[in-house]
């Protein structure tokens, strides 16, 4: 059946390029610090970045969005259709989910395989399961649900066409440990700053020995030394990257840096009954300041 002509190019290019609108659709919907840091990625890695995280958005949005009438059941029948229709994309190459073709698109390219993509959801997964973690859980937790999606996209990184022939094959493996870092730094981060809002609403525990949702200033520091740590580290991996993606990750580096400051000098107890924020001024002038000379920052 004709719904329309085509070009020569074909549907295939047409619909890859719908997909990836889709999938920056998804993204644009939501965090405006991510927008902010990701539009200083250049094209085509501001694109792939995208496509990552718009199916990071989806899953995310089956296993938290509060209005949906979903038992935890349901929710995790979702979530193992999306799992399952994104590893066969990555086989076949296609999918009639937008976002999934899409992200199978970027992943086939670059490189992205089950061994990322399985812990991603392994994690989404034990959000279904309203527990405490121990130091254990919490570590497999975000390897799965944040280092895997910093390590995607350091494959997107690596493979940019301004990247050197030596980081090309090389620079995966040497940034990994930093990708880890960073991705782990901003779960932490998002941990402290959604911990009211988690304990609260989706009956969620991340940190140890938040029991009720209390936290003294004491946890909140451990907390944060370990951040900051984390932050230093991958500070390290940022300035390796390619020009292409490394003034769009060091905004995001520094944005997230800015939330720590802020929790930092944020009392615990408030920390457990509001969400803290970087004022939007305060992001816009962190992110102006990625575009000067290393010299001129401080």
């Amino acid at each position: 059946m004709k719904h329309g002509a085509r070009t020569p190019e074909g549907g295939a290019q047409r619909y890859a390029h719908a997909a990836a609108t889709a999938a920056g659709t998804v993204v644009g919907e939501y965090s405006t610090s991510f927008a902010r840091a990701c539009r200083l990625l250049r094209e085509p890695v501001r694109g792939h970045v995208r496509t990552i995280y718009g199916l990071v958005r989806v899953a995310d949005e089956i296993v938290d969005a509060p209005d949906l009438d979903l038992t935890p059941q349901q929710r995790g029948a979702y979530l193992d259709a999306l799992e399952a229709e994104t590893l066969d994309a990555l086989q076949s190459g296609f999918s009639t989910n937008l976002v999934v073709h899409a992200f199978a698109a970027t992943a086939r390219e670059h490189g992205i395989g089950p061994e990322l993509v399985v812990p991603f959801f392994a994690s989404m997964r034990t959000d279904l399961r309203a527990a405490q973690h121990d130091e254990a859980s919490l570590d497999a937790y975000v390897f799965g649900s944040a280092e895997v999606v910093g390590l995607m996209c350091l494959r997107v990184f690596v493979g940019a066409p301004d990247a050197s022939d030596e980081l090309a094959a090389h620079g995966y493996d040497r940034l990994a440990p930093g990708a880890r870092r960073l991705g782990a730094a901003f779960q932490k981060v998002n941990f402290l700053r959604d911990l009211a809002a988690d304990h609260d609403q989706l009956g969620r525990r991340y940190l140890p020995g938040d029991d009720s949702g209390v936290l003294t200033d004491a946890q909140r520091d451990a907390v944060l030394d370990d951040i900051d740590a984390d932050l230093a580290a991958a500070a390290v991996a940022v300035a390796a990257l390619p020009r292409s993606s490394r003034r769009g990750v060091r905004a995001a580096h520094d944005l997230f840096s800015a939330l720590s400051g802020r929790l930092r000098a944020t009392p615990a107890a408030r920390i457990a009954r509001e969400r803290v924020r970087v004022p939007a001024p305060t992001k816009a002038l962190v992110v102006a300041r990625t575009l000067l000379p290393a010299g001129w920052r401080s």
